[in-house]
């Protein structure tokens, strides 16, 4: 290969890129980005850098010496539009076209939406320019704010707003926050962290639909519920999830269902093309994580470079999550007929009694997952056992 074009200049396409120099391409390697930034850490985006901790100078994946060392060519500002059926080359949205012998797609997701999502006041939190306009709103005075969605994003949002002293409620059309990811008895944890602090917390309902002011620009006032009650609400936060970002292949020979499909090395239909990260469902399974955009790049540029599938990704899913000044950590593979063990520290009132505690799922004999809250240690040597296909060993002191 001549010539690797990476779509997405994310934090799995930055992957890719340093992944294809560290496995000794030394061609041409030319990295698209929609947005104008170059690739930047998104996790502080809901928490350090919403509540002011965290400047931007602190979100940046690289800097001018690892740049220079890529050695790539970097088209940001301007979206691809298409892939050719063969794969070789790339179209993009200001006409112009990339030929191409390889491609890396990794342009992520893009944060589901509300119709009537237009008012002023109603934001989403995915990017960095999302980021700096709900900042720049929660900094000018005291607020009612609305979160839609008790998810990581939505709940880690509503700890931020909750911190910067705003009055805020978090609506979740399922009975618990978190509960599809942790089951209902962890996800009741999570529930009381929420209300702890002091965070509304409306579950079993959804949104019917958004209240604005009158006028030229209008404003949100409110959100008005599937069960017929109404919030105020100064800001509106709508964290309902994202889709991928497919739409620009629409056209392509690639096989596309909730992601670019791959199979469990991350290789396309074409082999020349592979896909990474939140865009990419690789054997059956779309990851939105941290760990997935970093780890599944060396197995896919392996792959693209051999010209066939010659390993395949074999990660344990992980996700961690900061809360209201509690670390939450997952990591395992759950299942509905789980029980969850409480092996060390303990519950209170509901939620993790002081110091935290670390919970095992487990099903028929085997341990399929594991929770901690504030327990990062413990948590790791259980991590490191599952991804070994290995029984955790039982605390000796509880």
């Amino acid at each position: 290969m001549r010539t690797v074009t990476v779509v997405g200049a994310s934090l799995s396409g930055l992957y890719a890129a340093r992944e294809l120099r560290a496995q000794g391409f030394d061609g041409r390697l030319v990295i698209v980005g929609d947005e104008s930034h170059r690739p930047y850490d998104r996790p502080p985006l809901s928490k350090d850098f919403l509540t002011g901790l965290v400047g931007e100078d602190r979100l940046a994946l690289t800097d001018a010496e690892e740049s220079a060392e890529l050695d790539a060519e970097w088209l940001l500002g301007v979206p691809a539009r298409g892939l050719d059926a063969r794969g070789r080359t790339v179209l993009l949205d200001d006409g112009r076209t990339v030929p191409t012998d390889g491609v890396v797609i990794a342009t992520g997701a893009s944060a589901r939406r509300l119709p009537g999502g237009d008012l002023l006041g109603v934001h989403t939190l995915r990017t960095l320019d999302d980021a700096r306009a709900l900042r720049t709103e929660l900094t000018s005075g005291r607020r009612r704010v609305v979160v839609i969605g008790g998810g990581f994003i939505g709940s880690e949002t509503a700890s931020s707003c909750a911190a910067l002293g705003h009055d805020v409620t978090v609506v979740e059309a399922a009975p618990l926050p978190l509960l599809p990811q942790l089951g209902p008895n962890m996800a009741a944890v999570c529930a009381a962290l929420h209300r702890r602090a002091g965070t509304g917390l409306v579950t079993g309902t959804g949104v019917a639909g958004l209240r604005g002011s009158g006028g030229a620009t209008p404003a949100v006032t409110g959100v008005k519920l599937s069960d017929g009650r109404s919030l105020p609400a100064d800001v509106v936060i709508i964290g309902i999830g994202a889709a991928p970002n497919t739409g620009w292949l629409a056209g392509s020979t690639l096989a596309l269902n909730d992601g670019v499909l791959c199979d469990d090395g991350c290789v396309t239909g074409l082999p020349q093309v592979v896909a990474v990260g939140d865009v990419a469902r690789v054997g059956g399974t779309r990851a939105e994580h941290w760990t997935s955009a970093t780890e599944q790049p060396r197995v896919a540029v392996g792959n693209l470079l051999a010209g066939r599938t010659v390993a395949t990704v074999r990660t344990l899913p992980y996700f961690w999550s900061d809360q209201y000044g509690a670390r939450i950590q997952f990591a395992g593979r759950r299942h509905e007929s789980d029980t969850v063990r409480v092996v060390e520290g303990a519950l209170g009132d509901g939620g993790p009694a002081e110091g935290g505690f670390l919970a095992l799922y487990e099903h028929a004999g085997r341990t399929t997952g594991v929770l901690a809250v504030d327990r990062p240690r413990p948590f790791m040597r259980v991590r490191r056992e599952l991804t070994r296909g290995e029984d955790p060993v039982e605390p000796t002191m509880l």
